[in-house]
């Protein structure tokens, strides 16, 4: 793992100043304890967790990564995942989809069809749509990748039931709020948005989410 980004303690400022909720809960999720978004800083073990975690529930996907990460033997990466058979992958728990999503993300990596170093050179979007032409990758799995794996300081992922749950619940909204409501704190919270997602995230999940 990586440190913090280095733009966090200047968008606990910004934010702070900008909205009361963001200042409630930074001030309450702001011990020295807690975990702040950090990075693996790689792309291959990050890609095949949030193909596995998509559709499912975060403890039924845990469960899946752990027989997966075994069936690698603790080696999560492209060359390991190419010698396993389709069978091999599928006992984990896994879905022919999800299955093929790995194993077409393995070949594109060795064969180099997919540049992960590229992604640095491109605006968030750019990244989004190169991302989106992975097999089994699609907005959402790709907007985690640049929060999570790139740390990209301004990433709002509408279509992510926890950021939609966080808003309903701290902005006092109803579930799913209205689009042009997040439209507004999408807009109040830039170039921030990702640390803005991470804190809505925390406000609900009693464990700091980590992809």
């Amino acid at each position: 793992m990586s440190k913090t980004p280095k733009y966090w303690s200047k968008a606990k400022k910004y934010l702070s100043k900008k909205d009361k909720v963001m200042s409630i809960l930074i001030k309450k999720y702001n011990s020295p304890s807690e975990t702040i978004l950090t990075s693996r800083k790689d792309i291959f073990f990050s890609l095949c967790k949030s193909i596995i975690g998509q559709q499912i529930s975060v403890a039924a996907a845990n469960s899946v990564f752990l027989k997966f990460k075994k069936k690698c033997k603790n080696k999560i990466n492209a060359k390991m995942v190419s010698k396993l058979s389709f069978d091999q992958l599928k006992s984990c728990g896994l879905s022919k989809q999800k299955v093929k999503g790995i194993k077409s993300l393995a070949k594109q990596i060795l064969n180099k069809s997919f540049n992960p170093r590229l992604i640095n050179k491109m605006s968030d979007e750019e990244a989004i749509i190169y991302l989106s032409n992975l097999r089994q990758i699609g907005r959402w799995s790709a907007e985690m990748i640049l929060l999570f794996t790139y740390n990209r300081p301004n990433i709002w992922p509408i279509q992510d039931i926890g950021l939609l749950r966080g808003i309903s619940k701290n902005y006092k909204k109803k579930y799913l709020p209205p689009p042009n409501y997040v439209k507004l704190l999408n807009k109040r919270f830039t170039p921030y948005c990702s640390v803005a997602t991470w804190y809505l995230w925390r406000s609900i999940d009693p464990e700091p989410i980590q992809y």
